[in-house]
């Protein structure tokens, strides 16, 4: 498979180096993305003006790709609001309070909660349903917010995401690509998951620890004043507050079900979770308010639309960078990559399998390197077919291993872009949790890359 480089690969590539350069001396990268999108829409254009109208373009197509999540981060923080301040959220806690006694147990109950959700319903959904719950007992407990997004996205956007067991849509796009049974890519998956995801939450919690003893990382005040407000107490009656805490779970319960009759996953289940969020809000605050019901219901979404945007703002220019990597740079600057491109993140992954030699560690090695450049665009999804098909070349030529390549390649992918490393693909994590996306990814990175060097030792002794 030829692939032709061209100039703009290389300033992406030139430009991913200097925003990870960024994020390591904890800078804003904005003005770094900005100009990273001008010079490769200048580049392809040659036009300044159109060059200068793509900046505009790749924000309003970020936002466009960005929106749902957006938009369901700030239903269930205004439903979350409105708990707080009737005092049903206390409620709702106590029975977690009694089994969560500590920073340790809170990670490890949340992170299997997380991972056995999001098996079912995938982790957008989990994070939703889990951590208007859970936070604030973690926080309670002395676990830190980050310490507790952390968990969610290590267990569920690593853990259950990267394997897929149960929807199997991972192992589907990768196997069809390899051309190999799904079951065969699932059963080679299955040792390479486990070790991945003991050494990234394992690693993860150990150096959270070690923050925490050191007075480094504590329960932050503005996360816990977010997560647990001060109730009125003469809005809601003990038994309105009983009922209704009873109530919610009841119709996340239903929920549940209804995504697994009606087999919805993704964005399809997320949208549910918003709309069961929304009918939470009106009912709550229409009972607790009253006369003023109609007026508050509007303050309390403002309120959660004000708190979606401003945790996405720094978002935006980076993802509107990264999408320019697959399937967004046509609509953001026109169709000026070479004809037989694929987007400039799978050329390059092309390319690197293209100059390697061939053994069954440097096969390894180039899969989960692979893996990880697809996943850069933030969808952990888009690049995996590429793995596949790379796998499938590999095996041929070293004669074995063909499931466990496809496999390491489908992991590594998803773990970098499906919502651990990549900022605005963790959002959602870090939204509901009150902490920064950004700080969030730095914190998952050395886990996630000792657990990808672990995971690729373990391939190549299985090949």
């Amino acid at each position: 498979m030829i692939v032709e480089l061209t100039a703009l690969h290389w300033i992406y590539v030139a430009f991913i180096i200097f925003i990870i350069g960024f994020m390591v001396m904890r800078r804003d990268t904005t003005l770094v993305c900005i100009i990273g999108i001008f010079l490769i829409a200048i580049t392809a254009t040659g036009s300044l003006s159109a060059s200068i109208s793509s900046i505009f373009s790749s924000f309003i197509y970020a936002i466009t790709e960005l929106l749902s999540t957006i938009l369901v981060i700030s239903i269930i923080v205004a439903m979350s609001k409105v708990l707080t301040t009737t005092g049903i959220n206390d409620v709702m806690i106590s029975p977690f309070a009694k089994l969560i006694r500590t920073p340790s147990l809170a990670y490890w109950i949340i992170g299997i909660l997380m991972m056995a959700i999001s098996w079912f319903f995938w982790p957008s959904p989990a994070v939703a349903l889990l951590g208007a719950v859970l936070l604030p007992v973690a926080l309670r407990v002395g676990l830190p917010a980050l310490g507790v997004a952390m968990a969610m996205n290590l267990f569920g956007h690593g853990i259950a995401l990267s394997g897929d067991f149960v929807i199997q849509a991972a192992p589907k796009l990768t196997a069809d690509a390899a051309g190999l049974p799904v079951q065969s890519v699932l059963q080679a998956s299955i040792p390479l998951v486990i070790v991945m995801g003991a050494v990234t939450t394992f690693t993860a919690f150990f150096l959270l620890r070690k923050d925490m003893k050191l007075g480094k990382l504590k329960v932050n005040q503005e996360s816990l004043a977010v997560s647990s407000a001060i109730s009125q107490p003469n809005l809601l009656s003990t038994a309105q507050k009983r009922f209704f805490a009873l109530l919610i779970p009841v119709l996340f319960i239903l929920d549940v079900v209804t995504m697994f009759v009606l087999n919805l996953q993704g964005g399809d289940a997320t949208a549910l979770v918003g709309g069961t969020s929304i009918f939470i809000l009106l009912l709550i605050t229409l009972v607790a308010h009253k006369n003023k019901g109609l007026e508050q219901t509007t303050s309390y979404l403002i309120e959660g639309f004000q708190f979606g945007f401003k945790v996405f703002g720094p978002v935006i220019p980076i993802a509107a960078f990264f999408y320019l990597g697959d399937s967004g740079f046509a609509t953001m600057i026109g169709d000026y990559l070479p004809k037989s491109s694929h987007g400039i993140v799978n050329d390059l992954g092309v390319a690197l399998a293209s100059v390697v030699p061939l053994s069954k560690e440097i096969g390894a090695v180039t899969l989960t390197a692979v893996g990880a450049i697809t996943g850069l665009d933030g969808s952990g999804f888009s690049g995996i077919s590429l793995a596949g098909s790379i796998a499938n070349l590999f095996s041929t030529a070293i004669g074995a291993g063909a499931a466990t390549l496809t496999a390491l390649g489908q992991i590594a992918a998803i773990y970098v872009g499906g919502g651990t490393l990549v900022p605005w693909a963790l959002i959602p994590a870090a939204a509901i949790c009150n902490v920064d996306a950004f700080e969030l990814a730095r914190r998952n990175l050395v886990p996630v890359i000792v657990g990808l060097i672990a995971t690729t030792i373990v391939a190549i002794l299985l090949i």
